[in-house]
């Protein structure tokens, strides 16, 4: 199975570091989409759904906080799914105005449901083509992207005699038995789009036959991404099905933890920003959005994340991921993922949801 090194995205996807994600408002008068100015100086607030790890939120918003001090900005998180199924509920009366940092696969759900308003942010036409909307104005615009990795506790596998395992091929070998635990596609970001991985990667009926046999090996299938990197880092379940940055965070913060790669290639998607489509849309909201794809916030996410949205000369590949981040991607189709999207999570569902962590 071929992992996609294709010359056109290698030459849009730009190289960078793990992902920090930011927004930026202006509290100067400026007219707003509902035809009202806000008054220079006034205080505001902003409501801000997002998917970005906990851990990285309030580093991400130091500059903006510093720069917009009259502008509360209310955050609300949680993991892709369940931010995703949170604004679909709320399609007739939403509730945020902005979405930051949440995949782009996500977002073309939104879309699809009529729930965004274009909005092309100031500094867009320094984002690469393949992260942000080709309509005009854009819909949806990207910062990083991120990928399937594997958390593997080489200490607690080295007590049952057990190899490393480098690919999804090993994953399914039987002395692996009840040692893994992956993400719950239907709740996890990081869960679908390793599952629409393995679909575009081998086909749905291969990747489905394969998920049956994984599913043997399965311990649990967690709420979150992150879940299963810390549960290996910990030694719980001494393999997690995770992604780049959170395996690596395990592994830096001291776990015997391996950062692995699968040898096939890694399901990824872009974490991305839109503006909700509600009656009265306010500036301070396309601001942020400005912000958010602007270079403070951008020299933040590549502290983070190994594949940038923006082009940069002055990018790098963070400590522990591969060389050539990009090669290590599967090729796939982001738009065919969303429109797939229920389809796949009823699927899933359907075959494995017994095993999924509880609330």
């Amino acid at each position: 199975m071929k992992k996609w090194v294709g010359a056109a995205l290698t030459t849009v996807l730009i190289i960078s570091a793990l992902t920090a994600c930011g927004s930026n408002n202006n509290t100067n008068a400026q007219q707003g989409a509902n035809g009202n100015k806000a008054a220079a100086g006034a205080n505001s607030e902003l409501t801000v759904y997002t998917a970005l790890e906990d851990d990285q939120i309030q580093a991400y918003l130091e500059s903006y906080k510093s720069a917009h001090p009259n502008v509360k900005v209310n955050i609300v998180r949680d993991s892709t799914g369940v931010i995703t199924a949170k604004l679909l509920a709320e399609k007739d009366n939403p509730v945020a105005d902005v979405v930051w940092g949440t995949a782009a696969t996500s977002l073309l759900v939104l879309d699809q449901n009529n729930m965004l308003e274009g909005y092309s942010p100031k500094g867009i036409e320094n984002i690469q083509p393949e992260f942000k909307d080709k309509k005009e104005p854009a819909h949806w615009v990207g910062i990083d992207a991120w990928e399937t990795a594997f958390a593997v506790n080489t200490a607690e596998l080295k007590k049952k005699g057990l190899e490393i395992p480098k690919s999804y091929a090993d994953l399914i070998k039987p002395e692996y038995k009840g040692l893994i635990v992956m993400p719950n596609p239907a709740s996890s970001g990081t869960g679908f789009l390793t599952v629409n991985g393995l679909q575009q990667l081998m086909g749905d009926s291969e990747a489905w036959s394969y998920l049956d046999k994984l599913d043997q090996n399965i311990a649990v299938y967690t709420e979150s991404g992150s879940k299963p990197a810390k549960m290996a880092g910990t030694g719980e379940y001494p393999i997690g099905i995770s992604f780049g940055y959170r395996a690596i965070q395990e592994k830096k913060g001291g776990a015997p933890v391996e950062v692995v790669f699968p040898a096939e290639g890694s399901g990824w998607d872009v974490e991305a920003n839109a503006l909700m489509k509600k009656e009265n849309i306010k500036p301070e909201a396309k601001e942020f959005l400005d912000w958010a794809i602007s270079e403070e916030p951008m020299k933040k996410y590549n502290e983070n994340y190994a594949i940038l949205a923006m082009k940069t000369d002055s990018s790098v590949i963070p400590e522990g991921y591969s060389k050539d981040p990009i090669s290590q991607l599967v090729k796939l189709d982001l738009n065919k993922a969303a429109e797939t999207r229920d389809a796949t999570l009823a699927e899933w569902s359907k075959r494995y949801e017994a095993k999924s962590e509880k609330k």
